[in-house]
Order: C-alpha cells, then structure tokens, then sequence
C-alpha cells in the first residue's frame, strides 16, 4: 500500500514527494525500495501488487522498476485501506484464486529484518490451508498514544512454526497515553501493524459477508482486470466507495481475525518523533543529516538540511528541529504537540503553495 500522503514529516514530505517515496534514514533506499527488498526475497517481483494513487504511478515505475506495469494499480481518490485491499484482492483473485496474499503499508522501518522474513513466511504458510484473517501484532515496548492496538485472547492460541497467533478479543484505536500504559501493563494488548496475511477466497467471503457494499463493487469488475477498460472502471466505481479502513471494515466485524505474535524491530515512522527515536544519533544525541554544517552546544536535536551547497550555522538549542528545504526552512520544538499546534496554525494561514 504506498497511496498516503505522509503530511506528518513536512516540509520534507509534500503532496508531490510523500514519504515512501524518500530516503529520511539516509540508507540509499526509499522506504518503499526497502520495503520492495525486504518482500522480493519471499514473493517474485511479478507477484508484487503495489495500490497507489494515480498522481503517484510514475514515481512507483521509477523507484521500482522490475515490478511488471500491469501490478501497479492507481486509485482515483483516496479511500482508505479497505478498497485499496479489495481492488488488490479482486485483481489478484482473477489472475490466481488459489493466492495467498501480504498486505504491508511501504513506509514502515523494520530492524530484524531476518525475523520478519521467518514471521512472514510462517503467516503465508498457514494462511494457504486456513480461513483465518491474520494481522501481525508487535510485542509493545512502551505505552505508544500513536499505534493502534489489539486485545488478544488469551485462552485461545495455537503454535504456528513457533509464532503464537491468537484469537482477536478487540481493537483499541489511539490511546490517551494513560490508557496505553494500562494497556500494556495488562499483557493482553500487542501495537496494531497495519500488515496482514491471508487467502483471497477468505478475504473475498469476508468482505463479501462484512463489508459487501465495497466487495460488489470490484468483484463486478472481473472482467476488465488485465484489460485495457480496467482503469476506466476503477475510476468510476469509486465515486460509490465509500472511505473505511480494512480494521473497522472487516476485522471487527469476523469472527475470523486472528493476530499473529510478532516480536521484530517495528516502526511506521509516523512522525518526526518516531524517525528520532530509530535514527542513529552523535554523542549528544543528535540526529543530522547534513552536509555542511557548523554547530555548537546543540542536543537532542533533528538537523535535517536537503540544499547540499548550503552551510546551516546553528547554536545553543536542545530538543529542537532544524529542517531546510530550498522553499521552507522550518524551526520548532522536537516535541510532537508543539509540532501538531505549529502545522495547525499553517494551514489556518494558508500553506497551499507549499503542500
């Protein structure tokens, strides 16, 4: 899935540049070039869906350009992940019912990146020969107010390749930080990934039964996949498709949801805070990525400067954020509210030109 937008790092990422398609860690890959890498390892690239939206189809041939044209499929309108899976799911559905699919958002940092290979493999193992829905759920390491969480059932699991999945008890959509604490603290709660693994047929009957109003809808259009009348369908259909997550949608609406146990590095890099928190940071715990640049008395900073032939000379600040691109420079406190309440008060003001 690589149709967001990643408003939450601007003024790095913009409309016409989002997220997944940068380099913010500096590795030399975009986000969705690492994610691209991690999944050619288990699935050939010819079996690689990438859902985007249509203003983003040229930098999803460039960025990756052994995936065949055919698999990348353009969205119209933003609709959230529901239709963005269905549309997948259809299409796939057509070429090979027998399918097993992964579902992963391309803008996510993965650290054990041999571990969510195994994870992955093991879901997609057990997901050809069972109906359950599976969502991968991350072992929390602290009570996280930007993740969604999942209640498991505690009394009912199985061992799968030694991956534990459970039963789905219930969601918890963005916790107040005192309710994430309490979640945490019970043992019962695991963060939400937004990946998932499961077989068309399951997924095609259960939206058929949850979410049915979105499932006719591409389901009618079998017979213009692999066509050259597919994009005009899609581009009609989804003026009738409504906007709704695959979460609120179909996962807690099945009685089929089963969360998969998984305990690799994760992040979705969500905001410029999260970016911190993984980055490589210098003794005083920096984080730069910038090259030319003097400074002094600086800490816990995010230096951040994209004009190569351009000095950023900067003094005595702690927990700041310096970001320079050739048409913002923006400076505020690292502290993520203060960062909300300042794009708040741009967009009051108008910050069309700069989207």
């Amino acid at each position: 899935m690589a149709g967001g937008i990643g408003s939450r790092f601007w003024p790095i990422s913009r409309n016409s540049l989002p997220k997944q398609f940068l380099d913010i860690l500096g590795t030399g890959r975009s986000f969705i070039q690492q994610t691209y890498d991690r999944m050619v390892q288990i699935v050939k690239p010819e079996n690689i869906l990438v859902v985007t939206s249509h203003q983003y189809g040229d930098l999803v041939m460039e960025h990756l350009p052994d995936i065949p044209p055919e698999n990348i499929l353009l969205e119209p309108y933003r609709r959230n992940t529901a239709p963005c899976i269905a549309y997948a799911a259809s299409k796939l559905y057509h070429k090979n019912p027998d399918a097993t699919m992964v579902i992963t958002p391309s803008d996510h940092f993965i650290s054990n990146e041999s571990l969510y290979l195994s994870t992955i493999s093991s879901a997609l193992d057990y997901a050809k020969t069972h109906d359950d829905l599976l969502t991968i759920g991350i072992e929390p390491t602290r009570p996280e107010t930007a993740y969604g969480y999942i209640q498991k059932e505690v009394s009912e699991y199985q061992n799968i390749d030694g991956h534990i999945a459970y039963r789905v008890k219930t969601f918890t959509e963005k916790p107040s930080y005192d309710m994430a604490k309490v979640l945490v603290d019970s043992g019962e709660f695991l963060w939400n990934s937004g990946i998932f693994v499961w077989n068309v047929k399951s997924i095609k009957r259960e939206m058929e039964g949850c979410l049915p109003e979105v499932a006719n809808l591409f389901s009618q259009g079998d017979k213009y996949y692999y066509t050259d009348k597919e994009q005009a369908y899609i581009d009609t259909i989804y003026n009738d498709c409504p906007s709704i997550s695959i979460d609120y949608g179909v996962m807690e609406r099945t009685s089929k949801a089963c969360v998969f146990k998984a305990s690799f590095g994760w992040s979705d890099l969500g905001t410029w805070e999260s970016l911190y928190m993984h980055a490589d940071k210098d003794p005083a715990q920096n984080y730069i990525k910038c090259d030319e640049l003097m400074m002094d008395k600086m800490n816990g900073c995010i230096i951040m400067n994209t004009e190569k032939d351009k000095l950023l000379a900067i003094k005595g600040l702690d927990d700041f954020m310096i970001v320079n691109t050739p048409d913002v420079l923006m400076i505020c406190p690292r502290d993520p509210v203060r960062f909300k309440n300042m794009m708040t008060d741009l967009t009051v003001h108008d910050k069309t030109k700069y989207q």
